[in-house]
């Protein structure tokens, strides 16, 4: 990795206080500048996180859930990826009242009825966070069954919810496999956040599995 993580953490802050300083009135702009601002303040949590600084990541991370929530008013329909990107901050920041609350915003805006995968998949995030394992399962298994969303991903999802510890810990392992082999990762921040998420769940569940990976915070164990 070029950058340290304490590099990372300097210039995300950056891009996060020098957009709140430019921050526009005007609707789109407005939810368009929020949306980086969530970015950038999920990229400084996540390299809070490989560095040891859980309550400084706890505090970024929440600013993100919360910049991309604010811009969701504004967003153009079907914008799914900021009610799941504040789920998994709110996971990975360890509130476990926050993450509820914004499983139910994603699922009050109509997450399950969408039609695309990334709606659903916000769905099946949401029930997973609630303890809906019922009903997050056909969401998961719909999932599994589509060639426009990760298969490893959608295995993971719904062998969570079946309660599968074997076939989770395969599923998690080749999630955390496709982010070892990637070459670009969101705001350039290489960290396994999907991985994160799912074990925060799966330890829920009794279901994490034991991993390392460079990708992963050295001996950090989400928990809800």
């Amino acid at each position: 990795m070029g950058e340290s993580w304490d590099d990372i953490v300097e210039r995300e802050l950056g891009r996060y206080h020098d957009g709140e300083a430019r921050l526009p009135a005007e609707p789109d702009p407005r939810q368009k500048q929020l949306t980086r601002m969530g970015n950038a303040a999920n990229g400084a949590g996540l390299a809070l996180l490989m560095l040891g600084r859980d309550e400084e990541a706890a505090r970024w991370l929440g600013h993100a859930a919360e910049r991309w929530r604010e811009s969701f008013r504004d967003a153009p329909p079907g914008s799914w990826g900021r009610p799941i990107g504040a789920v998994k901050a709110r996971l990975l920041a360890g509130d476990e009242p926050g993450a509820e609350d914004a499983a139910r915003w994603a699922l009050e805006a109509g997450a399950g009825q969408a039609e695309t995968p990334i709606g659903r998949y916000a769905a099946t995030l949401a029930h997973l966070v609630l303890g809906e394992d019922e009903q997050a399962g056909p969401l998961a298994s719909g999932l599994r069954e589509r060639d426009d969303f990760p298969h490893d991903v959608a295995d993971a999802l719904a062998t969570l919810a079946a309660g599968d510890r074997v076939g989770y810990v395969l599923a998690v392992e080749t999630v955390l496999e496709s982010f070892e082999t990637r070459e670009e990762y969101l705001e350039d921040v290489p960290v396994a956040d999907t991985v994160l998420v799912l074990q925060a769940l799966a330890t829920r569940r009794e279901l994490a599995a034991e991993l390392s990976s460079p990708l992963l915070p050295p001996g950090h164990s989400p928990s809800m």
